[in-house]
C-alpha cells in the first residue's frame, strides 16, 4: 500500500511540469508622518500587462471603505475571497508587515506587488508602490508617493 501511495504521488508531480514551490516573502510598509486617519491600504500582485493576479493583504476592516481603493477593488472584484488576510487600518508613521507565500515563478518574470492607499479627509493613491518582483531588488526599499515613506520585499 505504503508502494503505490508513494507511486501515485510521484505521478501526480510528474503531470504538472510547471508545478510552482511557493517561496515565503516579507512585505513591510513604513506609512508617512501624514497626520490623518488611519489608512486602509490593499497590497497585491499583477503580472506583466498589470492583471490582478491575487490579494496578499487588505488593512482596513470596513468593506464599505474598499471602493476607494478603487484599482484593487475593480482588478479583485467583489467576489475577492479576503478571509484572513485582513486587519485594521494602520495609522500615521506606522508600520505594516505581511507575511506571505509566491510562487517562484513570480520573481524576475515581470510580476509587481502593487499598493493601494487611501484614508478619510485624505487621497486615494491607487498604485502607490508598483514593487516589481526581481531578485535583483529584494531587501531594497523604494518610496511611495505619498501615505507610503519606504516599501520593502525580501524573499
Amino acid at each position: 500500500m505504503k508502494a503505490s501511495l508513494t507511486l501515485l504521488t510521484a505521478a501526480a508531480m510528474l503531470s504538472v511540469p510547471g508545478a510552482a514551490i511557493a517561496k515565503p516573502v516579507t512585505i513591510t510598509a513604513k506609512l508617512a508622518d501624514y497626520g490623518g486617519y488611519p489608512a486602509y491600504i490593499a497590497v497585491y500582485v499583477v503580472d506583466k500587462a498589470g492583471a490582478y493576479q491575487k490579494t496578499l493583504w487588505v488593512a482596513g476592516s470596513k468593506a464599505r471603505y474598499y471602493r476607494h481603493l478603487s484599482a484593487w477593488e475593480r482588478a479583485a472584484g467583489r467576489s475577492a475571497r479576503l478571509d484572513g488576510i485582513t486587519g485594521a487600518s494602520i495609522g500615521s508613521g506606522r508600520s505594516l508587515t505581511v507575511h506571505a507565500e509566491l510562487a517562484d515563478t513570480m520573481i524576475d518574470a515581470g510580476y509587481r506587488i502593487q499598493v493601494d492607499t487611501a484614508y478619510e479627509e485624505g487621497t486615494e493613491r491607487p498604485a502607490e508602490v508598483a514593487f516589481p518582483l526581481e531578485a535583483a531588488r529584494a531587501g531594497k526599499p523604494v518610496a511611495g508617493r505619498g501615505t507610503v515613506q519606504s516599501f520593502t520585499v525580501s524573499f
